[in-house]
């Protein structure tokens, strides 16, 4: 009997056969979390059916939108997740960063991430005197705090070199920061699950998921299909998925025409990471500011505001590069999943349903292992 089920999607039986038929994992969001848990599957299982759905025609959240930072922490931000987290929780916390980022360059490749170990800086404007004095007496403690992981000092007062304005005399640096190159990362991951005969669909978006006993509903737009297993590694667009709280934060950025002579290089934050910046090639790219507007930038809405980016335009031109005059060539944005824990949730929901979400705004440096860590949870 003709249904309208049956044309739905207008896929044809060979669509359906190779795609969505005996589908054993299913993986939700194709960003650095969900590739790294399909090729650890792979590896477990090397003759499963594994399915990726990406709702963009790109990663949606902040895989291919992040400024390309390989960092684990500023030493503002340690100090103020003390604040919150024990000792050892973020102790932990840190050397899962460290982890990940060895996994990263270990699976994609120094070259093919443009790796650039040039180091990162935190600066302090000359409003921030007490973060400034807090974090210059709390250094010697948190290198010591880090010493048993990194075994050497992380964090050394620096003089600016870099002719930056409005801050206090000492910068904070750290060795162990790097740059890559986002773009080429994701490039990378991607060519690496196709040759790994993972399948990649994009534009798809998951609606519902209903579980029985045996498998996964999977719901999309105009068609459903079952599924053995379904691991969501949506991060910020995790919404009520899980009983733990997780919040999307919107990150805004830009990044300027090339400049002549420029003279910046490395990783810098500012304002216990609120703010960010690094010179690509011979641009500067700068994010952050969403502490101007918490509420308004708990959203999923990839769109940029004047309030934030008039902010970045203010430091560009006070602070990184007084008195030149800089074009911005391109702005945009990218979404992130906070909460009150920066731990990321690595769950089991139900008999079939788990998660991977939450990277706290450190996605590059710590979802390649939750992306491995969440294919572990399979049995």
């Amino acid at each position: 009997m003709f249904t309208q089920e049956n044309t739905s999607m207008q896929l044809s039986y060979w669509e359906i056969k190779n795609w969505f038929t005996a589908v054993d994992y299913t993986i939700v969001g194709s960003g650095i979390v969900g590739i790294h848990c399909a090729l650890a599957l792979r590896e477990r299982f090397p003759n499963a059916k594994i399915l990726i759905l990406e709702r963009g025609t790109l990663p949606q959240g902040a895989s291919t939108k992040n400024a390309g930072f390989a960092c684990f922490g500023s030493l503002s931000e340690i100090i103020d997740d003390l604040k919150t987290h024990s000792e050892e929780e973020v102790i932990q916390l840190i050397q899962k960063r460290w982890e990940g980022l060895q996994l990263l360059r270990k699976t994609v490749g120094d070259t093919h991430l443009d790796f650039k170990p040039h180091g990162g800086y935190e600066l302090f404007l000359k409003a921030d005197e007490s973060l400034y004095q807090d974090c210059l007496q709390k250094l010697p403690f948190v290198n010591e705090l880090l010493k048993p992981l990194f075994k050497t000092d992380v964090f050394a007062r620096e003089i600016d070199r870099f002719d930056f304005k409005g801050l206090h005399e000492y910068l904070i640096f750290n060795p162990f920061e790097a740059q890559i190159d986002t773009g080429n990362m994701m490039q990378a991951l991607l060519q690496k699950a196709v040759a790994a005969g993972i399948l990649i669909l994009n534009q798809i978006e998951v609606k519902h998921h209903f579980e029985n006993s045996h498998q996964v509903r999977v719901e999309l737009e105009n068609f459903a299909f079952n599924t053995h297993k379904i691991l969501f590694t949506t991060n910020g667009f995790a919404g009520t998925l899980t009983q733990n709280e997780v919040r999307p934060a919107r990150a805004q950025v830009l990044i300027t025409e090339p400049i002549a002579n420029l003279d910046i290089c490395g990783t810098f934050h500012l304002d216990r990471g609120y703010y960010y910046f690094r010179n690509f090639e011979n641009r500067i790219l700068l994010g952050g500011g969403r502490n101007l507007d918490f509420e308004g930038e708990t959203t999923t809405e990839l769109e940029v505001t004047a309030q934030i980016q008039k902010r970045l335009e203010e430091l560009l031109c006070e602070v990184i590069l007084p008195g030149r005059e800089v074009g911005i060539a391109h702005r945009w944005s990218g979404i992130m999943g906070v909460g009150t824990s920066k731990r990321p949730i690595i769950e089991r929901l139900s008999e079939h349903t788990f998660c991977g979400v939450r990277m706290g705004g450190m996605g590059v440096a710590i979802g390649s292992l939750v992306g491995k860590e969440l294919a572990e949870l399979i049995e």
